[in-house]
Parts: structure tokens; C-alpha cells; sequence
């Protein structure tokens, strides 16, 4: 079965600090990226820049706006997408993300949203 992850924060936590700060706890997530992709379980792992567009037709006509979209302070800000047997085994898989494993993450509202796929196809 196949699972999409979306990891959020909240940007104006993480911007009211200090970059070094940041930078600092971004280098923490490494050791843990590292034990997330060793299972070899994911097939695809993304981080996203916080420029978006919204598309929506409405009367016929394409408008497009500009975001982010979500109703609260949270921003997806990566993606991740693997194989596990069942909903368990997928939040095993993502506990071990550094979303859930670098303390530092609660500070700024980090959390994994995970959903199993109906459809996907690749272009492989």
C-alpha cells in the first residue's frame, strides 16, 4: 500500500528565529533522514518552498491565486511518499522522520499528516 505524508510547521514560529538557529536544527534532521530512507521503503521524499498557487475554475475560467491556502497558521513544508503493509506500519515508518524524532520540531508546530493513496502513476 502506498502512503503520502505531509509535514507542517508553523513558517512565522520558524522565521522569528534567529537563521543560525535554524540551521543549526535543520542539521539535526540529518541522522534521521538518513534512518528514514534506510528501511527503502520511500519512494519519494520532497521539500517545499513556500511560493504556492491555487487553480480553480469558476465560471468557465481558470483564476489562480496566491497562497499558501490552509485556514490555520500551519504550511506543508515537504512531502514524503513509501510502501507499508497497513496504517500501523506507516506511522512506524513515519515516526522515524526528524518531524516526530528533533525536539526542537514542537517549538514550531511540526507534524506529520499521513494518507493512503488510491491512485498513482509514474511516468517511470
Amino acid at each position: 500500500m502506498i502512503f503520502l505524508c505531509m509535514g507542517y510547521y508553523n513558517p512565522e514560529k520558524m522565521d522569528a528565529r534567529p537563521r543560525t538557529e535554524i540551521e543549526a536544527i535543520m542539521s539535526e534532521c540529518q541522522p534521521h533522514i538518513e534512518k528514514f530512507y534506510d528501511n527503502g521503503e520511500v519512494l519519494l521524499d520532497a521539500g517545499l518552498d513556500t511560493e504556492s498557487k491555487s487553480l480553480r475554475r469558476v465560471d468557465g475560467t481558470v483564476i489562480v491565486t496566491d497562497g499558501p491556502f490552509t485556514e490555520t497558521k500551519e504550511m506543508i513544508g515537504s512531502i514524503f511518499i513509501f510502501e507499508a503493509e497497513n496504517m500501523d506500519e506507516a506511522i512506524q515508518l513515519a515516526s522515524l522522520h526528524p518531524t516526530t524524532q528533533v525536539s526542537k520540531g514542537e517549538e514550531f508546530g511540526w507534524r506529520i499528516e499521513i494518507r493512503p493513496v488510491h491512485y498513482l502513476k509514474t511516468n517511470k
